[in-house]
């Protein structure tokens, strides 16, 4: 199983290929899924591999609304301190750095907020929407930043506007995180996942025109997301 991890930010384009024969791909996430960070290096590897053969978009899952309203059967959490070990066990299955340390000093409440603060930033368009996802993920995965906390979510803009001037208006987002439209763009996600029946994180939905979808759920081989990518293409 490969293990390496980057650390590098992925690319910014979200739109590749033309009409109907190019591939789309809907990714499903949220930023407090852990085997979506571990994913992370399949996800660049694949984007630089068939990035002229796919577009795809992201769709934000709302992983934990509070830990009042949530409960995971399969991994049996229902409380902030057993959420540890299953980040202790996708970094170590994967071999990506996860700091866990957060569930028991600094448990963030909800995914939600995090959630709608990607589609503040997506609003600002793809390249703005990428690096907020990853820098979100770094700060609570690498760093141990509470991301459901307001005021870290801004100070992320803050610090993504000044070290790459332009990609991101930290004004505007800081307003629209208190707006209405950013809320309205994440039930519209929320609709979705539950339309499509999607309670595991990453998901990736490949369609083609004029092929059956295929589906790919929870942490892959890069191998797996090759053949389903061949299968397209062929």
């Amino acid at each position: 199983m490969e293990s390496s991890f980057t650390g590098a930010q992925p690319t910014s384009a979200q739109a590749a290929g033309s009409g109907a024969e190019a591939v789309e791909i809907v990714y499903y996430t949220d930023p407090l899924c852990c085997w979506s960070w571990a994913f992370e290096p399949h996800w660049q590897r694949l984007r630089h591999d068939y990035g002229g053969t796919f577009r795809y978009r992201y769709c934000m899952g709302g992983l934990i609304p509070s830990w009042n309203n949530y409960s995971d059967s399969v991994t049996s959490v229902s409380r902030p301190a057993q959420m540890g070990p299953v980040w202790m066990e996708a970094a170590h299955t994967t071999g990506v750095p996860i700091n866990t340390r957060i569930w028991i000093e600094n448990p963030p409440a909800s995914s939600y907020l995090p959630c709608i603060a990607f589609k503040c930033a997506e609003a600002q368009g793809p390249a703005a929407a990428e690096s907020y996802l990853w820098r979100m993920r770094e700060a609570v995965m690498v760093q141990g930043r509470n991301i459901a906390l307001q005021s870290v979510l801004v100070e992320l803009a803050a610090e993504m506007a000044a070290q790459e001037r332009g990609s991101l208006d930290a004004a505007r987002f800081s307003a629209d995180l208190v707006g209405d439209s950013a809320l309205e763009a994440f039930r519209r996600d929320l609709q979705e996942v539950q339309y499509r029946g999607i309670n595991r994180f990453p998901t990736l939905v490949f369609r083609r025109h004029d092929r059956p979808s295929l589906i790919t759920t929870g942490f892959c081989p890069y191998d797996h997301l090759q053949e389903l990518m061949k299968k397209l293409l062929e």
